[in-house]
């Protein structure tokens, strides 16, 4: 087994947007908690709470949207301190970072020392974290949330270290919840269960888990080593100025590295990310992930190595020695000459599941193309739809750019007032605005008891009337009422025209305006 220091930073979400400890704040996705403070969790506040829920055990809670960016931009200084005493720094995710123990262990007289050592050097650098050794990652992370501020496991302790705990801390919400029906709820119990059953019950990521149960590695010591270097490598001339050509770059990059792999069925577990710049520095970082990390991942991370530089590094303009850097919020200072992904680790690819009838040609075709305009207009250029909970049909689907993946935490409901089938077919971009108008003239309105002044008989859409043949409605939706800063009150319709066209109308400040049309 290797012995594993773990440095993390509690609640780093929150910390990552500005919010203190001290304070009752939380991150929201989606209109669900992803993180929260230590005041907030006394207040009741949890992870994956409704918000609603949530403010209603905390109404002081200061709530903001997640941030992924500048948390991996800020723990960049956090990777930094430790890097000053270990090389080889692994960033396993924002907030969580790992280096191999032995040999600064006995470099620095200890492992006691060394963990010691390490949470000292965070918290100078301005971060509040803990930090533990173990047998492994998934150990030395619980060992740097136990006690005050982490501890040491000893060497083969592992398992009885994590005997106690629960089956939570595995983060499989349905394995857990399979497993407590069936009587088990700690880890200790789910470790004594034989290992080929749970194969043959659980599958792959059962066995997976049952492994990291028992404080083992989560898959068997088997690093393959490649034939032929894999690495990938692109030089810019002259020096890109600006992060997106790097990103897009390491993009394309991550997608050559991954078609290598692949051939000689491999995955990389771990990845090593180097950026060359001007003035001859070379910034490395190694990323860890269980699974295969996307293009758009790698992507994102370079993206935060950049950002953790061009924050170190003078501004535009203030160059000692004369040269005037960059301007802008995406300007990297010096310029990148190269850049170079090497996989540091590889294991045999589980492979994954190919699509009905095996049909990948014209996607890959589709993805390359996506790639190329992406590259040419900005990542976010083209987009995909994706369907997500909503009262309005605006608000029922989520454009999501190519190549990421969909939003997590997607809302699911329940949606009073949600529009009814069937679905309109058009939903403009900027909603154009309407008059609708009773048998004499006067404009339609709605009371607060959802009561019509009279019913509709005239559509004024862009200057022209039309006449309205039918009508339905009012459907009300009165959202947030509990926050006045978003609180949101409106009414619809449906009506149709002499013309034959059909249309989805809201009133809102006695201001009608087209939602959607039907076809």
């Amino acid at each position: 087994m290797t012995r594993v220091l773990a440095v993390w930073c509690p609640d780093w979400p929150v910390t990552a947007v500005g919010v203190d400890a001290g304070t009752a704040g939380a991150v929201v996705v989606q209109g669900r908690i992803a993180a929260c403070s230590a005041a907030a969790r006394a207040e009741g506040v949890r992870r994956g709470q409704r918000l609603r829920d949530a403010q209603r055990r905390c109404p002081d809670l200061v709530v903001r949207e997640r941030d992924t960016d500048a948390e991996g931009r800020l723990f960049e200084a956090v990777v930094e301190a430790v890097a000053e005493l270990a090389p080889r720094v692994e960033v396993v995710r924002p907030g969580l970072c790992a280096i191999a123990a032995r040999g600064p262990a006995r470099f620095y007289g200890g492992e006691e020392a060394l963990r010691v050592l390490v949470q000292d050097t965070v918290v100078e650098a301005g971060h509040d974290c803990g930090s533990g050794i173990a047998d492994g990652l998934f150990a030395a992370e619980l060992a740097a949330r136990a006690g005050q501020g982490g501890v040491v496991v000893p060497e083969g302790g592992a398992a009885a270290f994590l005997a106690p705990y629960p089956l939570s801390v595995l983060d499989r919400p349905e394995l857990a919840d399979l497993l407590a029906r069936l009587g088990i709820r700690t880890l200790g119990a789910f470790a004594e269960l034989p290992s080929g059953h749970v194969a043959g019950r659980f599958g792959a990521d059962g066995a997976l888990a049952h492994r990291l149960a028992r404080g083992e590695e989560p898959r068997p010591i088997a690093p393959v080593r490649a034939a032929a270097d894999l690495s990938v490598r692109a030089a810019f001339d002259p020096p890109a100025e600006h992060a997106e050509q790097v990103v897009f770059t390491a993009k394309r990059l991550a997608g050559e590295l991954h078609d290598g792999l692949a051939a000689g069925g491999l995955a990389c577990v771990r990845l090593e990310v180097e950026a060359g710049f001007a003035d001859g520095h070379v910034l490395r970082r190694l990323w860890r992930h269980d699974g295969r990390l996307s293009a758009l991942a790698v992507a994102e991370r370079v993206r935060w190595q950049l950002s953790a530089w061009r924050d170190g590094r003078p501004a535009a303009g203030t160059d000692p020695e004369g040269i005037e850097a960059p301007a802008g919020e995406e300007a990297v200072w010096g310029g990148v000459t190269w850049l170079e992904l090497t996989p540091d680790q590889l294991v045999p690819d589980g492979g994954r599941q190919e699509a009905l009838w095996g049909r990948t040609a014209v996607t890959d075709r589709v993805a390359r193309a996506a790639d190329r305009i992406q590259g040419l207009l900005g990542h976010g250029a083209i987009t995909r739809p994706v369907l997500a909970g909503g009262r309005g049909p605006g608000e029922q689907v989520v454009r999501v750019p190519v190549g990421d993946l969909p939003p997590a935490n997607l809302p699911d409901g329940p949606w009073p007032g949600r529009l009814t089938a069937p679905a309109p077919a058009v939903v403009p971009v900027a909603a154009p605005e309407a008059e609708l108008l009773d048998a004499d003239g006067a404009p339609v309105e709605v009371s607060a008891r959802c009561a019509v002044s009279a019913p509709p008989a005239a559509l004024l859409l862009g200057g022209r009337p039309s006449a309205v043949t039918g009508w339905a409605g009012p459907w009300p939706a009165d959202e947030r009422w509990w926050d006045p800063a978003h609180a949101r009150r409106r009414a619809r319709f449906q009506v149709v025209t002499e013309d034959g066209a059909a249309y989805l109308l809201a009133v809102e400040g006695r201001r009608w305006h087209v939602e959607a049309a039907y076809d």
